[in-house]
């Protein structure tokens, strides 16, 4: 075997370990997100109640998200990431959906639920987002198979929220609901995302659009809740231990949004989005994970949550395998 075969395999084998390796990164984050929120509001003394206390919080993790995802953006590009004056309103209606609905209700809906039943729900987004590519923009068809894939994924909810456990005690429009409702904004940020990765950087729509987003929800924040803001950054939470431990975990979130949004971008200009996509399965199965480590919420072995969570990562390997053979053809 010549140098030139040997170095060519090597390089085929590290592009093949390149997608699941840098997938599995990205889910291992998000997923890791869930009780490092909750965590966050514990350490800080941010309360269940106080919703411009965990608006203001958001925004400031998603500012900082954003500017890590340029600095990111940049170094992989060699060059400044910087939009163009015809991708401005694309930034400002992604930063909408993506940032500013979507983690709206989505740390509401934390600050009221389990991270264990926030972690499946929001892992309904996958079909959310089928239907609305689908019935409203029609960039793809609903097969038999997506279908099939879908409502086993929604058993895997429904069943989460109706069994008699602690897991599943109850349906809440503060907590489950706004859970649901952040997960249909993320699905519709996701099929603008690819109407407009058509023609723009996915890393640089993503940077900006935090920025714009981490702004509006601090501003938000400090208007509606001035009382609220103002006590919190008086009762010197953040000189303590757990004030500093806290601002650490808010650094952490923020470096998750700009790491996985980075590798995912480039995940997805290199492979099929079929391909990246079916990996998006391990999100659910992390958020528990952790969520039953770092919160001790035991009940996530239980069986109701185990056989919830198999259901829905089983729904999204259906949809996301008849996707790939739809693509492959």
């Amino acid at each position: 075997m010549n140098q030139s075969t040997k170095s060519q395999k090597q390089q085929s084998h590290t592009n093949r370990l390149a997608l699941p390796l840098g997938a599995l990164l990205c889910c291992l984050l998000w997923g890791s997100a869930f009780p490092c929120i909750k965590l966050g509001y514990a350490w800080l003394q941010i309360p269940a109640e106080q919703t411009s206390l965990q608006i203001t919080y958001a925004g400031v993790r998603f500012l900082l998200a954003g500017i890590l995802t340029i600095i990111l953006g940049s170094l992989i590009q060699r060059k400044p990431l910087l939009p163009r004056r015809q991708s401005l309103l694309k930034i400002v209606w992604l930063s909408l959906l993506q940032t500013v609905l979507q983690y709206l209700f989505f740390y509401i809906g934390l600050a009221h639920t389990s991270g264990v039943k926030a972690s499946i729900i929001e892992a309904v987004n996958v079909f959310v987002a089928i239907f609305v590519a689908a019935i409203l923009f029609h960039q793809e068809k609903i097969t038999p198979r997506k279908m099939i894939g879908s409502f086993i994924g929604f058993a895997g909810v429904v069943l989460v929220n109706v069994s008699d456990g602690k897991v599943g005690a109850g349906f809440s429009l503060a907590g489950e609901g706004a859970i649901l409702l952040s997960t249909i904004s993320y699905a519709f940020s996701s099929v603008y995302l690819k109407k407009f990765s058509a023609t723009e950087n996915p890393v640089m729509l993503s940077g900006y659009q935090f920025c714009l987003g981490g702004l509006v929800m601090i501003l938000c924040g400090c208007i509606f809740g001035r009382g609220q803001v103002g006590a919190f950054m008086q009762s010197g939470v953040l000189a303590t231990a757990q004030g500093r431990n806290g601002i650490l975990m808010l650094l952490y979130l923020a470096g998750v949004s700009a790491v996985a949004y980075s590798v995912w971008g480039l995940l997805l200009k290199a492979y099929p989005v079929s391909k990246v996509a079916v990996y998006g399965f391990m999100n659910p199965v992390f958020g528990v994970l952790l969520s039953a480590i770092l919160l001790q919420e035991h009940n996530a072995f239980g069986l109701e949550a185990v056989v919830s969570l198999v259901l829905v990562c089983v729904g999204i390997y259906v949809v996301n395998r008849q996707t790939q053979s739809e693509r492959d053809k």
